[in-house]
């Protein structure tokens, strides 16, 4: 089986949110894992979307280049794992000369794609 994969680094949104929406367009097929994200009121929803069809892309020029034979029709998302990525570090002023460390947490979000 072919698989096509695409991959979005350093998304602004903690791994533990992105791998909600993950969970639940995992195993289904392309339309209607984007069917699925475009009625999503998550944050990250629309980024996964948007990674979603540049897998599909990625899978329509591998089929123009290599003739692979790939129906983009038929694609499932195979897999789909979201990993963290490095938290920017700041500093927040508090009263009386104090500071706390703010970390903002990033992640990596990788989709393959399988024809069935």
């Amino acid at each position: 089986m072919t698989t096509v994969n695409a991959t979005l680094r350093n998304l602004q949104v903690s791994a533990r949110k992105a791998r909600l929406v993950a969970d639940q367009i995992r195993g289904k097929q392309v339309e209607a894992a984007l069917n699925l994200l475009a009625l999503s009121d998550k944050r990250v929803a629309r980024p996964m979307r948007k990674l979603v069809k540049s897998a599909v892309a990625n899978a329509d020029v591998k089929n123009d280049r290599e003739k692979a034979g790939i129906d983009v029709d038929n694609l499932v998302i195979a897999r789909i794992f979201v990993d963290e990525g490095p938290s920017r570090k700041g500093v927040r002023s508090r009263a009386q000369g104090r500071a706390n460390w703010i970390r903002k947490s990033t992640s990596h979000i990788t989709v393959e794609l399988e024809e069935r």
